[in-house]
């Protein structure tokens, strides 16, 4: 069956327009026996072809072809009076050769799925764009981002003391970096994951506050630090005798 082609009445029509712009409850027709036979035969051929039956409305094809003596086929159906306005509820369309609808009731289905189809093109794209995923799922998949990206305190190596037991200065030295660069990423890690933390405990009761219901931390004492002396030379007499004891 043919898009574009119903019925008004007992007269036959080629719909140009499906609705009227701020008028849905109004189409624009023409009627195909009552056009001159060189207009007519132009028209036809525009609407069965290819272009004709993939256009939305018959009109578009129509503002793209041509007459036989050069004029655009909508305009002069225009200029010589030969586009008239229905009611849609008027017309009967013929979908396929057993059954017929209404075009007001044909232009509403159309309207249904053009929502739909627009409406999951949407969630599509929400989709790809942002994502819609699981906050645990998410929040692994961070955090596996970020250890692959980050260099961890177990890469560090630990400086191993030579076999005679002497640090120069300058090893003394790299091993202090090297632990200094652990606590660093420790530390880094560790402001992570109280970020993280802080986030879900807004996520699970927003009502609750950092500065209000969090309690203050316990003082824990403050791991001793041993510092390396950067001197050269033997140890003193009284270590020296302390290690013998």
């Amino acid at each position: 069956m043919l898009k574009h082609i119903g019925r008004h009445g007992d007269r036959k029509v080629a719909i140009l327009f499906r609705e009227v712009p701020g008028e849905d409850h109004m189409c624009l027709v023409v009627y195909p026996e009552v056009l001159p036979s060189h207009i007519h035969d132009s028209i036809m051929k525009t609407l069965e072809s290819p272009v004709g039956q993939q256009a939305t409305n018959l009109a578009d094809a129509l503002h793209r072809g041509m007459l036989p003596d050069g004029r655009p086929q909508l305009e002069a159906l225009h200029k010589e009076g030969m586009i008239k306005k229905i009611p849609t509820n008027q017309v009967i369309v013929t979908p396929n050769a057993t059954s017929n609808v209404k075009l007001d009731e044909l232009n509403k289905i159309v309207r249904e799925m053009e929502t739909g189809e627009q409406a999951v093109k949407r969630l599509q794209e929400l989709d790809k764009n942002t994502g819609i995923v699981d906050p645990a799922q998410k929040r692994k998949a961070e955090a596996e981002y970020k250890r692959s990206q980050q260099v961890t305190a177990t890469d560090i190596p630990a400086i191993q003391a030579p076999i005679d037991g002497a640090l120069d200065n300058r090893t003394i030295a790299v091993n202090m970096l090297a632990q200094a660069k652990r606590m660093e990423i420790e530390a880094k890690s560790m402001i992570s994951e109280a970020a993280r933390m802080k986030k879900d405990a807004q996520r699970m009761h927003p009502s609750v506050r950092m500065d209000r219901d969090a309690p203050a931390p316990t003082a824990q004492a403050a791991p001793e630090i041993v510092k390396a002396s950067a001197k050269r030379g033997r140890p003193s007499k009284a270590l020296a005798a302390n290690a013998v004891q």
